[in-house]
């Protein structure tokens, strides 16, 4: 497995399962509150989506990757 294959299956696994915690988020609210401020869900569906995003390109370079 070459460099850039190794590389993209890590950010692959991060990117996902910080899709997966968001997916966790929107189904089953939890508080997250940071420097008092309550984040709301708009701004986890938004990171859902990024994060969704960024695994589907990582993944893909993987595939892609010589």
């Amino acid at each position: 497995m070459s460099s850039n294959k190794l590389v993209s299956l890590l950010a692959g696994i991060i990117f996902l399962i910080g899709a997966a915690v968001s997916l966790y988020r929107l189904l089953f609210y939890f508080p997250i509150t940071v420097g008092g401020h309550a984040i709301g869900q708009t701004a986890t569906f938004f990171s859902f989506a990024i994060f969704t995003a960024l695994t589907l390109i990582a993944l893909r370079n993987l595939k892609t990757a010589n």
